[in-house]
């Protein structure tokens, strides 16, 4: 382990506050209320125009300044040199952490309901999908299970790929339509459903810029 590496991104990662469960006895009976997010109601709003907005109208538009600006104001944290391509889909702005020169292509699924961080230099192919959680199956109540994902430097995630939380090392490689349900190491080469690896990756390629902001994409 890399303390060092670790605390780059862990530092970096926002992630939402805690679920909570309230319970209240109504009529003799045990009532449960749970909350995704222990956040005020204003804030709710706040992150739902932003989420609707984004998602119904501003990630059509041919862009990329329109788009950014949209994220970033309403929370999201992005680097320098990084763009999100039409038509993606992003949960809860305020936990998407995007570092420089990445580059997240068109019609992906950014969950980021626990908290997304991609660090520098990360390439995301098309209509691949960023799941933050699931659901715990054996709950009477079917409750979420959050976790936030992180994707370090160089990463390549490739089309139609499908991660669900994990962490994909500096230099990480998903091959095309994967399906990622555990950590992808260091400069690690993995592919198949679930995803297995298969080949490393030579750590001197990693100089690259994975910067991408073609006109009216």
């Amino acid at each position: 382990m890399t303390t060092q590496a670790d605390d780059k991104y862990t530092r970096a990662l926002r992630t939402p506050p805690p679920p909570k469960m309230s319970e209240t006895v109504v009529d003799g009976e045990v009532v449960k209320k749970y909350k995704m997010q222990d956040i005020s109601l204003a804030q709710k709003l706040y992150n739902r125009i932003g989420l609707v907005g984004y998602n119904l109208l501003i990630t059509y538009i041919p862009s990329h300044t329109i788009r950014l600006a949209w994220l970033r104001l309403f929370g999201a944290k992005i680097g320098k040199g990084s763009t999100v391509l039409r038509g993606t889909t992003v949960f809860d702005l305020p936990y998407l952490t995007i570092g420089e020169n990445s580059n997240v292509s068109f019609r992906c699924v950014l969950d980021a309901r626990a908290g997304i961080l991609i660090g520098d230099n990360v390439v995301i192919a098309s209509d691949t999908h960023l799941l933050g959680g699931g659901h715990d199956i054996n709950d009477p109540d079917f409750l979420p299970l959050p976790k936030p994902m992180i994707i370090e430097d160089y990463a390549w995630i490739g089309t139609r790929a499908l991660l669900l939380p994990c962490r994909v090392g500096r230099g990480g490689v998903v091959a095309a339509q994967s399906m990622v349900n555990k950590d992808v190491g260091e400069l690690e080469v993995v592919g198949g459903n679930p995803a297995k690896p298969f080949a490393t990756r030579n750590p001197d390629a990693l100089r690259y810029s994975g910067r991408y902001r073609p006109l009216f994409y």
